[in-house]
């Protein structure tokens, strides 16, 4: 569950952490009156996704018919996929400086990591890119917290150490929305400097373990009504699939968790680019291929599809029989390459040849394929 900005906000501040004030607005007019009140203010689009500043949904208003004017082309507008409900009307910062601080989950470590830098109010991941020693990481003890001398090493590393003080208390109470709020990225950038010496939250992220739900219904029935994830994401999650989505054009449908990596894998060598992480489970009766295959086809970017699957229990001939139901009730015109292993595979290949479906003999075949068929723009 990934919270909106205004909505990270209000938990960062019942742990203590400094927040503008604010105020949401849902029509333009609302935010005329948020201005009069408030006074210059920045109104922010409110979606779960960054670079809303660079989409144009960041416009400063002086005045109540500037931020009239401001919401009026924020709101309804598309950033990323999302449409924007609403906008956040908050006053305006005199910044000094500007700096990222964020837990996120390490996997590879399987560790919370504690990220701090100089550089806030960039895109981290571009900062790690460009300037990586730019970035101090600190896996505090997840029992405990970070300890005084472990922040006060980790400021002088991002060379914040004139800071040490403020960023040790934000820090603290930043770090307790992992435990009390079971948050999987917990981030604010920027953590803005004024230029009279407060430490603000300038922006702020916050992601809940979907697994930990149950335990914070409070916030599902205060925010239900306008939490929205990735548009693909939750329409899969309604349908019972575990689905991510990715930024590429090759629909991707496997079953197990592994197989689906290996698949993005292979469609990354081939020169392809995964539109999603699709695992239909053990098995691929033609209802949870159709409903994989359906929600993979809402994304205007996808070019084509590939179906890696292993057949054990379920045999090749009734997950083949399956996709081409699928396929057929949902129309599809796009290509179409799947790869089948298992049991009765060969019966399997010869009813996708049969109903025109591209059989790929081995995954790296069907990965190649794919790619092929989707840079030609082919149709099934």
């Amino acid at each position: 569950m990934k919270l909106l900005e205004y909505q990270a906000k209000e938990v960062l501040s019942s742990l203590g952490i400094a927040i503008p004030q604010g105020a949401v607005a849902r029509t333009p007019v609302e935010a005329a009156a948020a201005c009069a009140r408030l006074g210059p203010v920045a109104v922010k689009a409110q979606v779960p996704v960054g670079g809303r500043g660079k989409a144009g949904g960041i416009k400063l208003a002086r005045t109540p018919e500037e931020a009239r004017a401001a919401a009026q082309q924020i709101i309804g507008m598309d950033i990323k996929g999302f449409k924007v409900p609403l906008v956040y009307c908050e006053t305006a910062l005199d910044i000094a400086r500007e700096i990222y601080v964020g837990f996120t989950v390490d996997r590879d470590a399987r560790a919370n990591v504690l990220l701090l830098s100089a550089r806030g109010g960039m895109d981290i991941e571009q900062v790690a890119e460009e300037s990586p020693e730019a970035i101090a990481r600190l896996y505090p003890n997840p029992w405990r917290g970070p300890l005084d001398f472990e922040l006060t090493q980790l400021a002088f590393d991002a060379g914040l150490g004139e800071l040490v003080r403020p960023l040790s208390g934000v820090i603290k109470k930043l770090y307790r929305a992992i435990p009390d709020y079971d948050a999987l990225t917990a981030e604010v950038n920027p953590l803005v400097v004024t230029e009279s010496g407060d430490v603000v939250a300038g922006d702020a992220k916050l992601e809940i373990d979907d697994n930990a739900a149950w335990r914070h219904r409070d916030l599902e029935q205060k925010y239900g009504a306008v939490i929205e994830g990735d548009p693909y994401e939750v329409e899969a999650k309604k349908r019972g699939l575990t689905y991510v989505s990715l930024d590429g054009e090759i629909g991707i449908i496997g079953n197990g968790a592994g197989l689906c990596m290996s698949t993005l894998d292979l469609v990354q060598r081939a020169g392809g680019h995964a539109a999603n992480f699709c695992d239909i489970g053990g098995g691929a009766k033609a209802e949870v291929v159709e409903n994989a295959l359906a929600v993979i086809l809402m994304n205007p970017r996808v070019k084509g599809v590939l179906i890696n699957v292993f057949g054990g229990i379920t045999r090749g001939d009734e997950v083949a029989k399956g996709i081409v139901t699928a396929r057929d009730n949902l129309h599809m015109n796009l290509p179409l390459v799947v790869r089948l292993s298992g049991t009765n595979e060969e019966e399997g290949r010869a009813i996708l040849k049969q109903h025109g479906i591209q059989p790929g003999v081995s995954a790296w075949e069907a990965a190649q394929k794919i790619v092929e068929l989707t840079r030609a723009g082919a149709r099934a």
